[in-house]
């Protein structure tokens, strides 16, 4: 599933926020998401900076999401 990798954290919080997921709030270089039903994560949002695989697989988790519906958003 390369749709999902080497995307940067703003097209991920985009991608987040058309499932509901809104910002809490932005503090440095990161957004802490939020969802109405109770999933919450985190996303680096550095200027340019691509996410690992590592990490897009934990926010994966948070948001108890597969990548297959995280390409369909992106």
């Amino acid at each position: 599933m390369s749709d999902c990798s080497g995307r940067t954290g703003q097209e991920l919080s985009r991608a987040l926020e058309k499932i509901g997921f809104r910002v809490l709030r932005r503090r440095d270089e990161y957004l802490y998401l939020r969802h109405p039903d109770g999933r919450s994560t985190t996303v680096p949002t550095r200027d340019g900076e691509r996410i690992g695989p590592g990490l897009l697989a934990l926010i994966l988790r948070d948001c108890e999401l597969w990548r297959r519906q995280l390409a369909e958003l992106l």
